[in-house]
């Protein structure tokens, strides 16, 4: 189907879009907004009974006394009921707010505020505690707690009665916590509207009150009074009926703030504001007008909630291929707009390239810098993932081709495939000197590495064993600065002691580089610091030194000749082949030569991205291959698909916006180049490390990256040196 064919339906969709995307804009402010606040809830609720229990720990005499003469309980001793309560406040103060047994600490904190509200002092404060105490009896707690960790799995542990808590607690939620909600909205609704009502009862007060008390600047006093009454009476009515429920809940929490924060500093209108964020954030529940008014639209227009949209056939098609940085960019960027998005590749993972090395190195397990695909788009109703290959791209018939044979036809195609490493010529190579571009090269790298040293062990002539355990990283690029570091502090500090008949600290690892300097596209000032900090490490930096041969005995520099048991690849790298499927203009790279839209020429509907793309949106230089490149041309990309299937004005020129090159070096050393400022060593080092933590794709893989770091560079240990493969 062609692009003008599906012109008339964009703009029939268009208002379809603009609701889509208000409530696309709600779910992901339920994903984001609610779980930080439930987490706030957590633990302003727990933080009263903790240092409760705190102050009655610290003073034990006076608690019991306490509980022996003011606050006696009559079936127990003073002295069991301190520790009781003690144990209560504490105990379930801090499960609260860990969310771990979750229902169960805020059923005891609920209690215990129920039990002080009605035996010995009765308070607002109290009500407060307990109506938020059967809240997270009822709903659980949130995406940010421990409880939420082991939920999946509880239901199906092999532990007494696992499988009926687990349908109870989802009942609860379900049912249950709608309806204490609707309690809640009830009751903080009449309390607002009450005070309307006696605003107007006695409106001279009232007027008396704004003029001396509640001074409101820029406002006359009749018109901020009367603001305040009538926002009092509307906004309850609203509320309770769960109509227009968070839109009504905003002007009550900003007129109880503002009292709270500039007038009267009251704990009260503190957890009035509370409560009305609780509604604001979770939302009024299934027994509302507002879900009454969802299930009316869910009937009627079901394209607004349909989570498999790219089932609807009459929605354009855009498909990407490649899931790399610039791929997942697009795809992810076109979650809102009116159309289908397939996401081909040939694996099923997202990678992380720049610790590949890491992996190559045994730092990192490959689980640690990838993805799979498919969780990345789980909560994308418009996307689907097709593990595939691409083989062929037929422009005048608008389809790709697949390896198995399928076509699939498109409306925008977004190509993102990346690129792989170039031996100039020399392909012969590349078994002797595997790259690093997918984990099976890191793999392969670490099996070389690691057996390097298993057949030294193993080895018995002197000058054989030196060989085996000589290194050479041919390229003095970031990959290759990183690589001969890393296999450094592998070899110097990372095995001591675990071999008899050979050291690995008396390794040689060789950094090669063609050029007069390591990191060409660096300041000459940071390349030279880049020498330096190698050196330091153990590694022989040889520049001007230009490769001429590469076997399975190591290589060679013009005349002279290197034994060495592993060599590496980072010199060079060469687009894929989407090029020769586009039929067009490509650099001596192979990459293809793009508009300054991204676009191929002759095609508006064709986008290339990444490092498949040669593009001078730099002020007027080349793209550099870089994450952060892909990732804005991927968003590029799909702005101008976004804006052509809604009928909007597409954007204007892409344009790179560099945000600095970072390369690490080794232990506690890296540099750092943003333009205005230029960082080497420590400071480089933690700036490049909180960078790539950050911006890995998954928080399992982020914490478990840095877990495995902090424990390498305390230890020096290495934990994942497998030795895998044939």
């Amino acid at each position: 189907m062609t692009e003008a064919s599906k012109a008339p339906n964009h703009i029939g969709q268009f208002w379809t879009g603009r609701a889509r995307n208000l409530l696309g804009f709600r779910r992901v402010a339920e994903l984001t907004v609610w779980p930080g606040f439930d987490l706030l809830l957590r633990v302003l609720l727990a933080q009263p009974f903790i240092a409760s229990g705190i102050i009655k720990l610290s003073n034990l005499d006076q608690a019991m006394f306490l509980a022996a003469n003011e606050y006696p309980v009559s079936w127990t001793s003073p002295a069991v009921a301190t520790i009781l309560g003690i144990s209560v406040e504490l105990g379930a103060g801090l499960l609260l707010s860990l969310g771990l047994l979750t229902r169960l600490a805020s059923a005891l904190l609920a209690a215990m505020a129920m039990v002080i509200q009605t035996v010995y002092q009765p308070l607002d404060l109290n009500l407060h505690w307990a109506v938020l105490g059967v809240w997270f009896l009822l709903a659980g707690a949130g995406p940010i707690s421990v409880d939420a960790l082991i939920r999946r799995g509880l239901g199906g542990a092999a532990l007494p009665f696992a499988p009926q808590f687990s349908s109870l607690f989802d009942w609860l939620k379900a049912w249950a916590a709608p309806a204490w909600m609707l309690f809640i909205r009830n009751w903080i609704g009449a309390i607002f509207f009450a005070s309307g009502l006696t605003k107007i009862a006695d409106w001279q007060s009232t007027l008396f009150l704004f003029e001396h008390e509640y001074q409101t600047p820029f406002l006359p006093v009749w018109l901020a009074a009367g603001s305040a009454t009538l926002f009092e009476l509307a906004m309850p009515v609203l509320l309770i009926g769960g109509l227009f429920t968070r839109v009504a809940t905003l002007p009550l929490i900003v007129m109880t703030a503002v009292i709270q924060f500039t007038y009267l500093d009251h704990i009260n209108h503190l957890y009035w504001i509370l409560l009305l964020g609780l509604i604001l954030t979770w939302g009024p529940g299934r027994f509302s007008l507002d879900a009454l008014g969802e299930r009316w639209l869910r009937a009627r227009l079901p394209l607004l909630f349909d989570r498999e949209i790219w089932r609807n056939d009459t929605l354009p098609h855009v498909i990407v291929v490649g899931a790399g940085f610039g791929g997942v960019a697009a795809a992810r960027a076109l979650k809102n707009a009116p159309c289908r998005v397939a996401v081909i590749d040939r694996h099923n993972y997202h990678l992380f390239q720049p610790l590949l090395y890491q992996v190559a190195t045994a730092g990192l397990s490959p689980a640690d810098i990838a993805a799979p695909i498919r969780e990345l788009f789980r909560d994308q109703p418009n996307a689907r993932v097709l593990m595939g290959k691409v083989t062929d791209v037929q422009r005048d018939e608008n389809c790709v081709v697949l390896e198995d044979g399928r076509t699939l036809a498109y409306e925008h195609l977004v190509i993102a495939t990346g690129a792989r490493h170039s031996y100039f010529g020399n392909e012969s190579w590349e078994p002797f000197a595997p790259g690093l571009k997918k984990i099976e090269d890191a793999t392969d790298v670490r099996r070389r590495i690691l057996l390097a040293f298993e057949r030294a062990e193993n080895e018995e002539d002197t000058e054989r064993r030196k060989a085996l355990t000589t290194f050479a990283v041919v390229g003095g690029g970031p990959t290759g600065v990183e690589l001969a570091g890393a296999i450094a502090e592998l070899a110097h500090h990372g095995m001591g002691g675990e071999f008899r008949n050979v050291s690995p600290e008396s390794a040689r690892v060789i950094l090669v580089q063609s050029g007069d300097r390591l990191l060409p596209a660096f300041p000459e000032s940071l390349s030279a610091a880049t020498k330096l900090e190698l050196e330091d490490t153990g590694v022989e930096v040889m520049t001007g030194a230009r490769v001429t041969n590469i076997d399975a005995d190591g290589l060679s520099i013009g005349e002279d000749r290197i034994d060495a048991g592993t060599v590496v690849w980072a010199a060079g790298v060469i687009a894929s082949a989407a090029g020769r499927w586009l039929h067009t203009d490509r650099d001596r790279a192979g990459r293809v030569i793009v508009g300054a839209d991204l676009t191929v020429e002759g095609a508006d509907n064709i986008f290339v991205v990444g490092d498949t793309a040669s593009s001078d949106a730099w002020n007027g230089n080349p793209v550099p291959g870089l994450a952060p490149a892909a990732k804005q041309g991927g968003a590029y990309a799909a702005s101008v698909i976004a804006a052509k299937l809604s009928g909007k004005r597409a954007p204007g020129l892409f344009k790179y916006k560099h945000g600095g090159s970072l390369a690490t070096i080794g232990r506690s050393a890296a540099v750092a180049d943003f333009g205005w400022i230029k960082l080497s060593g420590a400071p480089a080092w933690w700036l490049w490390s909180v960078v790539h933590v950050l911006f890995l794709s998954s928080a399992r893989s982020r914490f478990a990256v840095a877990m495995e770091w902090a424990w390498a560079y305390l230890t020096f240990r290495r934990s994942t040196r497998l030795i895998t493969g044939d």
